[in-house]
């Protein structure tokens, strides 16, 4: 390690260790000044000594900014005593890019905080021979001692400062690529493989083997909830559409009822990553189910347990159809006989024609009930004693109940 004449100039501190400095006599730099670079290695072996992290060799950008650091942290000290002229700016640029440094090196802050301290150390044990060697009086190395440290509070601050800016930037970053990354999971039609691979790893997003979307209702207030999920969550609160796209739904199901203040959520069908879309459609169909009381009343409801009413009602037009041809025998009853047959003929298919349990669900007589299977068995004839049959009237009697609509046959 060599002192030369390109070291970025920069000045002192402004504060408690720059006075520290100032009041120390001029030839104390004067004697300290040829120990420059004998004192920056020392620093720099403590540094090393104390610090795992640091316990390498120092290469690259790294390398050459905490070397340049402690090199100039040196110079600098020495120059203060003197009262050199500096650049305030430099003084703080040069620590803020040490930590700025460590976080992309992905280091430590309370690393660099314990390298400082051991530096410091360092520094004063070296100091205080030396010191002694030229019979320097107590005063003096006491003002030495207490300038060391309040140098170190300094430019450890500033690193801290460094790292943090640094930490704000990434997780801003990773954020965007994040949000980014959910987008082309959610896109129609989907984003080739080797996208969402590439994006995948720049949003540091381990792909999992399948996914699950969670669609949640929009947030009517000034602000969301705080909601926290694990690093492999993907998550979107500020659309128009919220949701949360995850490997494990129903770990980050757990407790999230609680903090959902009165809006629905609903758990799409695990897909693999590709095919993200999908699980987000019926997902966002079924918390629509939710809406029209038609898949109960949860703050969390699962497509899986609403597959079937998904699959009667996916498609009006064939609904329609399916009734025209299947219900026609109630064409020409009154909209009141109709209503009454159908509810019958429904639970009469679901209770596979017993008349107790019938009229038990239906809360009517069974004398009542035996009236109205007699009038059903006029009006569909052989058409009840067929499996098919039987199987697309149920149906339709069952999507027009969903929906609350009359099973008119016309």
């Amino acid at each position: 390690m060599t002192t030369t004449t390109q070291v970025i100039p920069f000045p002192r501190g402004t504060g408690r260790a720059r006075q520290l400095w100032c009041s120390l006599p001029t030839e104390v730099a004067r004697r300290f000044r040829p120990h420059a670079d004998p004192l920056a290695r020392r620093i720099l072996e403590e540094v090393q000594r104390a610090v795992p992290e640091y316990a390498k060799p120092l290469e690259g950008e790294f390398g050459k900014v905490i070397v340049l650091a402690i090199e100039q942290a040196v110079l600098s000290c020495i120059d203060s005593i003197e009262d050199l002229p500096s650049t305030s700016d430099d003084w703080a640029s040069l620590f803020v890019e040490v930590g700025k440094r460590v976080h992309h090196d992905g280091g430590s802050v309370n690393s660099l905080q314990a390298a400082y301290r051991a530096g410091g150390r360092a520094a004063w044990r070296y100091i205080a021979e030396l010191g002694q060697a030229h019979r320097f009086p107590a005063a003096v190395l006491c003002i030495g001692a207490e300038a060391i440290f309040a140098y170190v509070d300094e430019i450890s601050a500033y690193s801290v400062e460094g790292y943090t800016l640094a930490q704000a930037m990434a997780a801003g970053t990773l954020e965007r690529r994040r949000r980014r990354l959910l987008e082309l999971l959610l896109a129609t039609p989907p984003s080739s493989p080797s996208t969402l691979a590439t994006m995948a790893e720049a949003a540091r997003w381990p792909m999992p083997e399948q996914v699950a979307v969670i669609a949640l209702e929009p947030w009517t207030g000034p602000h969301p909830p705080s909601l926290h999920f694990a690093d492999d969550v993907l998550v979107d609160l500020d659309s128009a559409e919220p949701c949360l796209l995850t490997p494990h739904p129903d770990r980050d199901l757990l407790g999230l009822e609680g903090r959902l203040s009165g809006r629905r959520a609903a758990v799409g069908p695990r897909v693999r990553p590709a095919d993200a879309a999908t699980s987000s459609r019926w997902a966002r169909r079924t918390l629509d189910l939710a809406r029209r009381g038609l898949a109960g009343d949860h703050p969390v409801t699962h497509t899986t347990d609403h597959l079937a009413t998904h699959w009667l009602l996916l498609d009006r037009f064939l609904l329609d159809e399916l009734s025209a041809k299947v219900l026609a025998p109630f064409a020409d009853l009154t909209a009141k006989q109709q209503t009454r047959l159908a509810e019958t003929l429904l639970c009469w298919l679901e209770h596979n024609g017993s008349t107790p349990e019938i009229a038990q669900a239906l809360g009517i007589h069974p004398q009542t009930v035996r009236y109205r299977v007699g009038q059903l068995t006029e009006l569909f004839g052989d058409r009840l004693a067929d499996p098919a049959r039987r199987l697309e009237i149920q149906m339709a009697l069952r999507a027009h109940q969903l929906l609350g609509t009359r099973a008119s046959g016309s």
